[in-house]
C-alpha cells in the first residue's frame, strides 16, 4: 500500500483550494448596493481573485474549474432550499453561466501569469480589472448564444464599474496581507537582531575572562621558568643533582604546556576580539533601544522561571549611540539578577541620566534585598547564593565581572537598600567618553 506525500507547498495548496471552494460560493451571497437598487457588488469575484493570487505549484486554472463547479451547485441547492416549486432545468438555465465565468477568469489569470506580480498591488489591481472584464465577455456572449439574451450599452458602464469595485476591494485587502507580512518580517528580523545582540554581549564577557586567563597563563609561564632556572643554578653549585635535574626537567615541562594553553587561548582570543570588534557602527545604539532590548528579553526570562515580572524604565537627557555590547553586558547581568532573585511576582525599575561626562544607571528592585553582611562581598569572584537544583552553587563570576569591566571605564557601582519596602539598588555610574563612537 502507498501513501501519497506532497510537499509542503503543495499541502498549503491544497488546504487554500479547499478553503476556495467553501469560501467564495458563500461570499458570492453577499452583495451590497453603493449606489441603487440594480447596481450590486458581490464579494464573490473579489474573494476569487484573492484566492488566485495565493496558489504557488498548483495552476490556478484546476481551481478555477472546481471552484466554478462548486458555485454554480452551491447557488442551485439555495435555490432549492428557499423555493417551493423550484424547477432544476430552470434553476440550471439561470447559474450556468456563472461557471463559464469564472473558468474564463482563471483561465486568463493563469495567460496574463499574475503570480508574477505578487509584490506590485497596482498592477494587479489592473490586471484584475482587465481578467473580469474578459470573463463578462465570455459569459455574455454564451448567454446570448444560448439564451438569446441581450445586453444593453448602458449596462457595460455598470459592469465596468463593478469590475473596478471588484479590484479595489482585492486591492485594499492584499495591501493590508502585504502590511502585515511586512511587519512581521520586520518583527523576526528584529527578534534576530536582539539575538545576536545579547550573543555577542555574552561572547564579550568571555572575552574578558579569557583575556585575564591569558594574563595569569604568562604569569604561570614566567613563575614556571624562573623556577627551572634557580633548580638549573643549584644543580650546578651542587655535585649530586639527580634529583635537583629531575624537578628542573619537571618545572621546564610545566611552563611549556601552560605556554601551549596560552597559545591557544591567544587563538580563541583573537577570534572573538575580531567577531565582537567595536569597529562596526552598527554596534552603536540608542539608549532607548538597547533598555528596550534589556526590558522585553528579561520579562520573558521571567516568564520562563514562571515569574510575573515588570521591568519600567525612565531615561532623561540628551544621548547619543553608545557601545551595545559594553551597556548590555552590564546592565543585563544586574538586571537579571534582580529577575532571578524576585520570588513570584515583582517589579524592577531602571532610571538613566546623563550629566556632563558620565551616565547614571539606577537600578532597583523589590526583591527580598541583599544581608548588609553581603553587600560587602558580592563584588568578589566566586560569591554566590544561588544554587541549582541539585545543590550546586552558580561561579558566582556576574557581578564580579560587572565591578571589572565598570572600573576599566573609569566607572564605579554600589549598591543600597530601596529607601522604601524591600529591595536592592544598584548605582552605576560610566563616563560616556568610553562608551561613544571615536570619530
Amino acid at each position: 500500500m502507498t501513501t501519497l506525500n506532497f510537499q509542503p507547498t503543495v499541502k498549503k495548496d491544497l488546504l487554500i483550494l479547499l478553503l476556495m471552494m467553501l469560501i467564495v460560493p458563500i461570499a458570492g451571497l453577499l452583495n451590497f448596493y453603493p449606489i441603487n437598487a440594480t447596481f450590486r457588488i458581490s464579494f464573490g469575484v473579489p474573494t476569487f481573485l484573492f484566492f488566485l493570487l495565493l496558489f504557488r505549484k498548483i495552476p490556478v486554472i484546476l481551481p478555477g474549474f472546481l471552484t466554478a463547479i462548486t458555485i454554480v451547485g452551491f447557488r442551485m441547492l439555495i435555490e432549492f432550499i428557499q423555493d417551493d416549486h423550484f424547477d432544476w432545468t430552470s434553476s440550471f438555465q439561470a447559474n450556468f453561466s456563472s461557471f463559464f465565468f469564472y473558468l474564463a477568469y482563471a483561465c486568463f489569470f493563469y495567460l496574463a501569469k499574475v503570480n508574477r506580480f505578487y509584490n506590485r498591488v497596482i498592477i494587479i489591481g489592473l490586471l484584475g480589472i482587465l481578467i473580469e472584464l474578459l470573463a463578462d465577455t465570455v459569459e455574455l456572449t454564451l448567454q446570448y448564444f444560448v439564451l438569446g439574451t441581450t445586453i444593453k450599452w448602458a449596462a457595460l458602464g455598470e459592469i465596468l464599474m463593478v469590475a473596478f469595485s471588484h479590484s479595489f476591494i482585492v486591492l485594499s485587502f492584499f495591501t493590508f496581507i502585504k502590511l502585515y507580512e511586512t511587519q512581521e518580517r520586520e518583527r523576526q528580523i528584529r527578534q534576530q537582531n536582539e539575538h545576536m545582540l545579547l550573543l555577542i554581549s555574552n561572547l564579550y564577557e568571555e572575552s574578558v575572562y579569557l583575556k585575564k586567563t591569558l594574563v595569569n597563563a604568562e604569569n604561570i609561564t614566567k613563575k614556571s621558568y624562573d623556577l627551572y632556572k634557580s633548580l638549573m643554578d643549584l644543580k650546578i653549585e651542587q655535585t649530586t643533582a639527580t634529583s635537583m635535574d629531575i624537578y628542573s626537567k619537571q618545572a621546564l615541562n610545566i611552563a611549556g604546556e601552560v605556554h601551549e594553553i596560552k597559545k591557544d587561548n591567544q587563538r580563541i582570543f583573537a577570534g572573538l576580539s575580531k567577531l565582537i570588534s567595536v569597529k562596526s557602527s552598527t554596534d552603536y545604539m540608542s539608549i532607548h533601544e538597547l533598555i528596550s532590548i534589556i526590558q522585553r528579553t528579561n520579562e520573558k526570562y521571567g516568564n520562563l522561571l514562571k515569574k510575573e515580572i515588570q521591568i519600567e524604565y525612565a531615561i532623561s537627557g540628551e544621548h547619543p549611540p553608545y557601545h551595545a555590547f559594553t551597556l548590555l553586558s552590564i546592565i543585563n547581568n544586574i538586571v537579571t539578577n534582580a529577575v532571578e532573585a524576585i520570588d513570584g511576582k515583582g517589579t524592577i525599575t531602571v532610571t538613566i541620566e546623563k550629566d556632563q561626562n558620565s551616565i547614571v544607571f539606577r537600578i532597583g528592585d523589590n526583591g527580598p534585598g541583599i544581608q548588609q553582611k553581603r553587600k560587602n562581598v558580592i563584588f568578589k569572584p566566586g560569591f554566590t547564593t544561588k544554587y541549582d537544583h541539585s545543590g550546586n552553587p552558580s561561579t558566582g563570576m556576574g557581578l564580579s565581572f560587572v565591578k571589572k569591566l565598570i572600573e576599566q571605564f573609569e566607572g564605579d557601582i554600589t549598591v543600597e537598600d530601596q529607601e522604601k519596602g524591600t529591595g536592592t539598588l544598584f548605582i552605576i555610574r560610566l563616563q560616556t567618553d568610553h562608551l561613544m563612537k571615536k570619530e
